[in-house]
């Protein structure tokens, strides 16, 4: 199996969730807003997916020692976490693309701190799957981040590198694209860092880190066919659990206009 194999798998679900109805439905700042303060916890756990992978393919330890991994796949991980933690801003100052995301909720209104408080409440924790089941957050985040740390707390580099991939690094630049193109018909420049911040993600991604992240993939997979059967799974689960985010918060904001609707 190649990694070719799994994108011509998992294109049905690619499309599924490039062609969701959701996007139809960010037609005002208070749905973007909504999608927002759901889509932030995706932000977070795709840094933690982002660390995991940098302390198992390079070496962050003291002492030192050599790392295993193929060269170029410890190249990308750095890269990826150089741009990530330490990214340029619209303004030219230095931020994590974290620390964009919660700059451009408060521009454009929406609340992050309820996502910080949990990401502060969760620090130090070693198990993130338990302490999940005892937290309430909105829509499907729950679901979405069991997925995540699941897959983590598994330890399976490779299923881990394809989720990454397949489920994040070779889909955002499209799905960001879609998203930009319906943020612009809006509202002006309140939304002008989440489009930075999207922009900024299409770039990177479109251009670099998409086709590194592939090579990582087959490394890890090598010629082993378990490991590519594994990898073609969580690439599809994946996909699924960005769908039940999708539709979680398209539910949230069905429910927000159902109110609105009453209370007139």
């Amino acid at each position: 199996m190649t990694v070719e194999h799994i994108k011509q798998e998992i294109a049905p679900l690619r499309e599924e969730l490039l062609n969701h109805s959701l996007y139809n439905d960010l037609e005002s700042l208070e749905h973007i807003n909504i999608f927002m303060e759901q889509h932030i916890y995706a932000v977070w756990d795709f840094m933690s997916m982002v660390k995991w992978l940098q302390r198992k393919l390079t070496c962050t330890e003291v002492p030192w020692v050599a790392s295993k991994a193929n060269g170029q796949t410890q190249r990308f991980i750095n890269e990826i976490v150089l741009a990530e933690e330490t990214d340029t801003d619209r303004h030219g100052e230095i931020k994590s693309h974290f620390q964009m995301y919660v700059d451009a909720m408060e521009q454009s209104g929406a609340d992050p701190s309820k996502a910080l408080d949990f990401i502060k409440s969760v620090n130090g924790k070693k198990d993130v799957v338990t302490f999940l089941k005892q937290n309430f957050l909105p829509g499907k985040v729950i679901p979405f981040l069991d997925f995540t740390f699941g897959l983590l707390q598994e330890g399976k580099a490779h299923k881990i590198a394809a989720a990454f991939t397949f489920g994040r690094e070779d889909l955002i630049p499209d799905m960001f694209l879609t998203l930009v193109k319906k943020i612009n018909q809006g509202e002006g420049n309140k939304l002008d860092g989440l489009i930075y911040y999207m922009e900024r993600h299409i770039e990177i991604d479109g251009e670099e880190h998409g086709p590194m992240s592939l090579a990582m993939v087959s490394q890890l997979c090598g010629k082993n066919e378990k490991k590519w059967d594994e990898a073609m799974a969580a690439a599809k689960e994946a996909f699924q659990a960005r769908m039940r985010l999708w539709t979680g918060i398209q539910e949230t904001i069905a429910f927000q206009n159902k109110n609105m609707r009453v209370m007139a």
